[in-house]
């Protein structure tokens, strides 16, 4: 009989877990519905395709707590609770629901690893005794819960020491320390971090290589290795900001299987059903290795693996879960060989982090034991040098210049810039042994380094002749690059390329290296080998651009809108191709689109797409920034593309075009002047009174805005505008209030779902503010003022297709801040709480001239209320003051839903103490008319306290920021906004316990 199986999601993207967790999860919950289960889903993160309707039978946006969660049990009635795909707080989530009885209570069983099992794999001391009896050897090491007992070990073994919390995600509270005043700090902070205040300590062990085995075990015992992988990095640095190759290059084969060995015995042990990743730290020098830890769960490696090998992790796992054996299912990427053959690889693949550093440029770039990167791409290659030269070119990020006086610190105590610094050094001379010596790095990974470097020197001094240009383009110099090197235009590569017959092949990823017949769609660009893959059967074919790796500003929510353009253009009866190269996405799952080419976004890889399949248009609305940046030069390259030119993109993004079609329309904006150079900037500046907000063009998340409260401030942000960013304005920083809407326009008419209301004031960037939707505050006037003053905008410049745009209200007057001519991080919100498909909407109105869509499409009665709310990973980044601003700071985001907004608040805040019941649960300290209770202590005594939970803070005073920063390393919420700190006090008197599904659900309620 079918099951009921609620599945619990990881919730919002935070650094150490972020749209890996969504791509897991979609499978999971597809994967249930294919065996005919019912799929009730908790999640709250409303950008997420796995939160569509289509995914899951009920959804619901509720916080993710033993309670919240209870509350959907009781009405719902599961049979089965499936989490092992919500990365760690799924885990632990399960663990709390077992420590108060659910399962025992609502009879539930917990589908896959059991809790037992989680609990041997998480707790630190339990998974070291079970290490010990299994005689799999652990590094020296001590499970402590004081930091005297830290000090103790130290004393024994000396520094430096790796301090581990017991279930965290990335890293979260850990770190490596050389010294005692460091390790006191980490270890209080690690033992707050821990959600059963248990923190190992061990012996440092960097400097061995560190490898990674994500296996996969069944009921009956049965055990494969889907894929193993080496980390560029020696241990020190957590595998999520280190490079990574897969399958390893530089183990011998007795190392492998030694390693395999060790990682069945210990999921053997652990009786894992599913996924799990293991990760070994080995000598590189004799035969001796160390079992670091194990994630009895899919992880962010386990969507790597996936998409490195084509073997989808997450849908097997769910299978396994439900008792399947290995040998029973069928691979569905060669549609003929069973799951339990082991995948083979006859290319490479290069994983590289994608760190947040270019917004924060005060954060500390040191890398350690804890994740700091926000996101992954990954190259595929038939040469390692080839990958490399991919995954750096997928970044989509300007690298910062290295001085020579910088190249020890990025290389001594690694960074993010450790790869390119070790470029620099390598032209200037250093060899690769000296930086092998430093470094502990592989040299055969050296070595490759060398090579690229060589080509390059190569390129800069010689003919430009038909080997050369082949070694290039095996290795992965694009044309642009080349170009560059030999002072030549870019075509004249091109038109050499063609003319000596050196020209792009298309390889097929199949799981089985051409061993057995294969049908996959999932396709990578090399210069090394020949074609396989012939163009698909013509028909009116569509390429989607995605957005890349997830960065602040661009996250998950731009895969959502690919994924559902995908499926908008199939039902149309288009045939869909894919070009992205995040690792962790739906959209590079190769059973979204009808191909998958996984492959940088750059203007010379689309060109080779669109010429080899013959593709009538590209579409760049729904890929972020990223694809909307790429725009010009597609277009100049006589590229189709979908919607609006260039030109009207321009108008748009461009200040000073954008400002100049506001006045013609008579729409009035901020008072600002335009600025093309440094110099403009500091002389417009005199014209008007400080503060002033610094706006760049061609940006997302608020990326180099800022607000300046005088000259200095303004020129420290001037000298970080990227150059590619002008022309900036300069606007009058004003008071009042923020709204913004989502539309999809036909060049004529717009359609509006509602209006989106922000909670905090002007001058908090939108992806950092809490947000009503449907607007609960804003007059009938003031909503026909905004959507009029959106039709005036589409109508001046016939815009077609999905646009956002930000609105400011003050003293009475509507200002149109900007306009973003794409699909915006709050399209799924809107699409799923008013039940109407924006991207569906703007697809067909972008494909078919004739479309009427807008006007046959009713407009939404909206009966929910949803709050979205930030997240912010100060967990990884604590040094920084997270103080709300005009530049974005927020990894991702949640929803909660409930029939009135402050219902939805309560759920929002539902994780946080009431203040009138706790004595010394928060402390205030603001200048602002504020709700609450404060605790009478000092903010040095109250920071010490246990039952410190949080802050509000919202000075501007240096001991202000310092307060704040402090506080977030001891793990306490911080508020810095008065607006935001009163919901969260009003929200104390609702009840967050009464669940509310997504509207369109599809399960019926039980009664």
């Amino acid at each position: 009989m079918p099951k009921k199986v609620l599945v619990i999601g990881s919730g919002p993207i935070v650094i150490g877990q972020a749209a890996e967790f969504d791509y897991s999860g979609t499978q999971g919950c597809l994967a249930l519905k294919e065996e005919g289960h019912e799929v009730i889903l908790v999640n709250n993160n409303p950008a997420t395709i796995m939160t569509d309707n289509e995914i899951a039978d009920k959804v619901y946006c509720e916080p993710l707590t033993v309670q919240s969660v209870e509350a959907i049990i009781k009405k719902e009635k599961p049979d089965a609770v499936l989490a092992g795909l919500g990365g760690q707080t799924g885990l632990n989530l399960a663990v709390d629901m077992n420590k108060h009885g659910l399962f025992a209570e609502y009879d539930l069983e917990l589908l896959g690893t059991s809790v037992q099992s989680i609990q041997q794999g998480e707790d630190r001391e339990l998974f070291r005794e079970l290490m010990d009896e299994l005689k799999q050897p652990v590094p020296e090491s001590e499970v402590i819960a004081s930091v005297e007992e830290a000090l103790q070990f130290t004393a024994e073994y000396g520094y430096p020491v790796i301090s581990r919390p017991a279930y965290t995600l990335g890293g979260r509270g850990g770190g490596i320390v050389d010294n005692e005043e460091e390790l006191k700090e980490l270890v209080a902070n690690g033992l707050k971090a821990s959600p059963i205040g248990q923190v190992i300590i061990e012996k440092s062990i960097a400097g061995f290589k560190e490898v990674e085995y994500e296996v996969m075990r069944d009921v009956n015992g049965t055990c494969i290795s889907v894929c193993n992988m080496e980390n560029f990095d020696p241990v020190g640095v957590h595998t999520g900001d280190s490079i990574v190759v897969a399958p390893s290059q530089t183990l011998t084969d007795q190392e492998y299987q030694m390693l395999r060995t060790a990682a069945f015995t210990i999921i053997s042990a652990l009786d894992v059903i599913g996924g799990c990743n293991v990760q070994f730290a080995l000598d590189p020098y004799s035969k001796k290795y160390y079992v670091i830890e194990v994630n009895p769960r899919v992880s962010r490696s386990s969507a790597l693996a996936s998409k490195a090998t084509g073997y989808p992790i997450a849908k097997m796992a769910t299978k396994l879960a439900l008792s399947y054996r290995l040998d029973e299912l069928i691979n569905p990427l060669t549609g003929t060989t069973y799951a339990s053959f082991e995948p083979a690889l006859d290319y490479v693949v290069v994983k590289f982090p994608r760190w947040p550093f270019d917004k924060f440029s005060n954060a500390d770039r040191r890398l350690g034991t804890k994740m700091k990167a926000t996101g992954e791409v990954m190259a595929i290659d038939r040469t390692l040098e080839g990958a490399f030269q991919k995954a750096v070119a997928s970044l989509d990020q300007t690298i910062p210049e290295i001085l020579e006086e910088q190249f020890e610190e990025h290389l001594t105590k690694p960074t993010d810039l450790r790869y390119f610094t070790i470029v620099e050094m390598l032209k200037q001379g250093t060899t690769i042994k000296e930086i092998h010596d430093t470094t502990a790095i592989d040299l055969f990974f050296l070595q490759v380094i060398a090579n690229l470097v060589q080509t390059e020197q190569q390129l800069k001094n010689q003919n430009l002749d038909k080997k050369l240009l082949k070694t290039a383009k095996v290795q992965g110099f694009t044309d642009k690059k080349i170009a560059e090197l030999k002072r030549i235009d870019e075509a004249e590569v091109k038109e050499k390329r063609t003319r000596f017959e050196v020209s792009p092949s298309y390889k097929m990823v199949d799981t089985c290296a051409a061993e057995f017949e294969a049908a996959t769609n999932y396709v990578y660009t090399t210069y090394a080998g020949t074609n396989e893959i012939a163009p698909l059967p013509p028909n009116k074919k569509a390429l989607i651009i995605g957005s890349g790796p997830i960065r602040i500003g661009q996250g998950v929510e731009f895969d959502y809108s690919a994924v559902k353009a995908i499926q908008s253009l199939q039902n149309l009866g288009w045939t869909t191709v894919m070009i992205n190269n995040n690792p962790e996405t739906v959209s590079t799952d190769y059973t979204t689109a009808d191909r998958l080419y996984f492959d940088p976004i750059n203007k010379e890889v689309i060109e080779s797409i669109v010429e080899h399949e013959g593709i009538d248009l590209v579409f760049t609305q729904f890929g972020g920034q990223t694809a909307i940046n790429i725009a010009e030069e597609l277009s100049e390259a006589g590229v189709p593309l979908a919607g609006v030119s260039v030109d009207t993109i321009a108008k748009l993004e461009d200040r000073e075009q954008f400002y100049s079609v506001l006045q013609s329309i008579d729409v009035p904006h901020i008072p600002g002047e335009m600025c093309h150079t440094m110099d403009e900037a500091l002389e417009a500046a005199g014209s008007y009174e400080y503060p002033l907000l610094c706006r760049p063009s061609y940006v997302i998340g608020g990326q180099g805005m800022v607000k300046v409260e005088n000259e200095q401030q303004l020129i420290e942000a001037l000298r970080e505008t990227d150059e590619r960013h002008y022309p900036i304005v300069l606007d009058q920083f004003m008071t009042g209030s923020e709204a913004e809407i989502d539309l999809v326009a036909d060049g004529e008419n717009v359609f509006v779902p509602d209006i989106m209301e922000h909670l905090e004031p002007a001058g908090v960037h939108s992806g950092d503010s809490m947000a009503l939707f449907p607007s609960q505050n804003l007059t009938s006037e003031v909503k026909k003022k905004l959507t009029d003053y959106a039709q005036k905008i589409v109508q001046k410049v016939n815009y077609k297709g999905l646009m956002n745009i930000q609105f400011l209200l003050s003293d009475g007057i509507v200002y149109v801040l900007e306009v973003n001519p794409r699909a915006s991080r709050t399209v799924p919100i809107i699409s799923k709480v008013s039940e109407v498909s924006l991207v569906d909407l703007a697809v067909k109105v972008l494909v078919d001239e004739e479309s009427d869509a807008l006007n046959d499409t009713a407009q939404p009665s909206i009966q929910k209320a949803a709050v979205k709310f930030p997240l912010f990973s100060s967990h990884a980044l604590p040094e920084l003051d997270h103080k709300l601003g005009a530049n974005m700071l927020s990894t991702g985001e949640g929803m909660c839903l409930a029939d009135t907004t402050e219902e939805a608040m309560a759920k929002v805040f539902e994780h946080l103490p009431n203040l009138y019941e706790a004595e010394n649960a928060c402390l205030i300290e603001s200048e602002h008319e504020v709700k609450g209770k404060s605790s009478d202590l000092n903010f040095a005594e109250w920071i010490e306290l246990k039952e410190a939970k949080v802050y509000m803070n919202d000075g501007n005073r240096q001991i202000d920021s310092v307060k704040r920063i402090q506080a977030l390393k001891a793990g306490v919420t911080v508020f810095t906004q008065a607006a935001t700190f009163n919901a969260y006090v009003g929200s104390l008197a609702y009840n967050p316990y009464q669940p509310t599904p997504l509207p369109g659900s599809k399960a019926k309620e039980c009664v």
